[in-house]
């Protein structure tokens, strides 16, 4: 990552905290290591973005309907979704620092600062021949690999390294108060995903809401995984949320419908006026122990290309090993008649495409494309600046700032007129303190598309000037029509 970079996105850190959206948690006892809280305009953007998914899914498909399954779960459950014996990342220490690390982003470190050195080629042939290694589990190979480039310890500066060894990244807890000659009886997990909540329910939900294959379960919540190396701000947290979207459908069918996700979701981030050119998809070359086939949706962040959401075809693993683990069928009666036989297609177990996306991540992706430094040409030759965020209308924490020019003459009472007809249709904002020009730039920092001002001309001719963030351009209208404009932005 290049010093500009790293200033950007620094800037954008300290821009989260100052204007309220996001706080490192329990900060007067100096915080908690990656977990975070959201302010009230970080709740609200992450509210906007959740409620925007979830109307994409459940209201805008006909053959996707939503859960709320329980963060805890049967720990059973663990076990035949593969996470007890599978859910781990290989990790090594330095042994004269303690630290330790991520294999991956020790070596994507290493990668980061051969091409800020202009070394790019080298950077991608390291980074290619550690995914290879990744996919075989080769852990011998990809410590000599560390070892043969020198990748030392950021504190330590040594390649003084142990063995690479898997570490299992879920959180366990104890469940109710009775205690047990085993301790094992009472462990529980904190879920690391969302998706078995989803799997345990296929019948429940299939039978309640009467759908048919092909169709959707949706759901969003917190998930939690004991990251050792949790970095990067919000991208990478212990706690976070997660929405997701597992797709049943019949087997024999599932290319089909990996390649319909794989392309609607890109246009659901594209339906933001995101520019593509930020965007890419990474097909993996490690398939998870479940997988057909994977590939991630990567979004060009000021610390790099990340990924921010996953699609994923699972085969039939899933419903298959709770199946068996529960010893009760998960199989779906299908009345349709295959072509090919003449006779309906029977009872099978669905196979799943995955599109699972992180909340947080989406989050940190609308502030890195929003946030913008500008410097303003002012008429008599001097120049300003603003810090501004650019985000959509439709999410935007704040849509409507209304802002009366006086707090006398009868503007206040007007102002919350426009208020009272406004609040119940989206979020307004209000404010006398302070010069205009202060208070438009304190919206301009929040990323609220629209200013109001109410002056006394508004008591003559019904008549405001309403403010546009992006352009800084303003014009007069009636008052009247003020609610009619925001609510069209929106859509």
């Amino acid at each position: 990552m290049s010093t500009q970079q790293e200033n950007r996105f620094q800037a954008i850190i300290a821009h989260a905290k100052e204007y309220g959206f996001v706080f490192q948690s329990s900060e007067i006892y100096d915080g908690l290591s990656a977990v975070y809280d959201y302010g009230p305009y970080g709740s609200e953007l992450k509210k906007n973005i959740r409620d925007y998914w979830w109307k994409s899914m459940t209201q805008m498909h006909e053959n996707i309907v939503g859960i709320d399954a329980a963060i805890f779960m049967h720990p059973t459950t663990w076990k035949a979704s593969g996470h007890v014996d599978n859910f781990s990342d290989p990790m090594i220490d330095n042994k004269d620092s303690k630290k330790r690390y991520r294999v991956d982003h020790l070596i994507e470190g290493f990668a980061d600062t051969l091409i800020a050195k202009g070394e790019t080629q080298k950077a991608e042939s390291l980074l290619q021949e550690m995914e290879a290694l990744l996919a075989k589990e080769d852990f011998v190979a990809l410590k000599q690999l560390i070892l043969d480039n020198k990748i030392s310890c950021s504190i330590s500066g040594t390649t003084n390294w142990t063995d690479i060894r898997q570490f299992n990244l879920m959180f366990k807890t104890e469940f109710g108060a009775v205690a047990s000659d085993n301790p094992d009886d009472n462990i529980v997990y904190l879920r690391p995903e969302t998706a078995q909540g989803i799997f345990v329910n296929f019948l429940n939900v299939q039978k309640t809401a009467r759908m048919k294959v092909p169709f959707g379960i949706a759901q969003t919540g917190k998930a939690f995984r004991n990251e050792i190396v949790a970095r990067q701000f919000i991208f990478r947290m212990r706690e976070f949320e997660q929405m997701e979207m597992q797709f049943f459908v019949r087997p024999g069918t599932e290319g089909e419908w990996y390649k319909y996700w794989k392309e609607a979701r890109l246009q659901w981030h594209l339906s933001l006026g995101i520019d593509a050119s930020k965007y890419r998809y990474h097909d993996h070359v490690k398939l998870a122990h479940y997988a057909k086939e994977a590939c991630d949706i990567e979004f060009e962040f000021p610390i790099g290309f990340k990924e921010v959401e996953g699609i994923h075809s699972r085969s039939d693993f899933d419903l298959s090993q709770h199946q068996l683990y529960s010893k009760k069928k998960q199989q779906y009666y299908d009345a349709d008649v295959d072509p090919s036989t003449g006779k309906p297609y029977g009872n099978y177990i669905p196979y799943v495409i995955e599109t699972s996306i992180g909340l947080d991540r989406m989050f940190l992706l609308i502030l890195s494309n929003a946030y913008d430094e500008e410097i303003i040409n002012k008429e008599d030759g001097t120049t300003d600046s603003r810090a501004v965020l650019r985000i959509p209308a439709k999410i935007a924490p704040v849509k409507l700032a209304v802002l009366p020019l006086t707090k006398k003459d009868g503007l206040p009472e007007l102002a919350r007129e426009l208020m009272d007809e406004c609040k119940p249709f989206f979020h307004c904002f209000y404010e006398e303190k302070d010069a205009i020009g202060k208070r438009y730039r304190r919206q301009d920092a929040i990323g609220t598309p629209f200013c109001v001002t109410i002056d006394h001309q508004t008591k003559e001719d019904g008549t405001v000037t309403i403010r546009y963030r992006d352009t800084m351009q303003q014009e007069r209208i009636l008052m009247s029509k003020v609610r009619e404009l925001v609510m069209e932005a929106m859509m």
